[in-house]
């Protein structure tokens, strides 16, 4: 038997996952959809969609909302379907509004992929779901006394000649120049969002 909605055969897709049978590294994958635009896991269905069934469907269906709180912390929906196969379960996962980890990973979503975040897309992943940007992240380590003189030259001659800036900024100093375009945070004295 395969999941008919509206008559269509659904293929894995961007928010469907099927699994013949649970493995607790499946939990990636509810991070994955937790992550990006949430989706469904079916277990006790094979990779083409056909019922396979599961021997400890109802004893998973008790034991999975509790390992998926416990390693996630997010709450997912766990329900029992019957087919003339056997009996399969769906975990439907909600798009969460803050970054979910299993163990320190970020997984994601991707088309019908799990990926792992790391380097600059977990960095970028990450200031997305606070709803920031890379240049209005404070850096605390650096001060203004320790940026260039002449970058901050050419800034204001490149600002004024596209009138971006107004002239009486050219005698600005580079403390007045970031602080009148809001890049010195106050709370931490010195430092600067670049």
């Amino acid at each position: 038997m395969k999941i008919i909605l509206s008559n269509i055969y659904m293929p894995e897709t961007q928010n469907i996952e099927y699994k013949s049978s649970w493995r607790d590294e499946y939990l990636k994958w509810i991070c994955g959809f937790a992550n990006a635009q949430g989706g469904r896991v079916f277990i006790g269905i094979d990779d083409k969609g056909n019922v396979v069934g599961l021997d400890n469907a109802k004893k998973m269906m008790k034991d999975l909302p509790n390992k998926v709180t416990t390693h996630l912390g997010i709450v997912v929906d766990v329900n029992l379907h019957e087919a003339p196969k056997g009996e399969y379960l769906e975990i439907v996962v909600e798009p969460q509004p803050n970054p979910v980890n299993y163990k320190g990973e970020y997984h994601f979503r991707s088309g019908a992929t799990k990926q792992e975040l790391k380097g600059a897309a977990l960095d970028k992943f990450l200031l997305k779901k606070y709803g920031r940007k890379w240049d209005s992240v404070t850096i605390p380590s650096v001060s203004v006394s320790e940026l260039k003189q002449e970058t901050f030259e050419f800034f204001k001659k490149k600002g004024i000649d596209s009138k971006r800036l107004d002239e009486a900024s050219r005698n600005d100093t580079p403390e007045q120049l970031l602080n009148s375009l809001k890049l010195i945070d106050d709370k931490l004295q010195g430092t600067f969002a670049y």
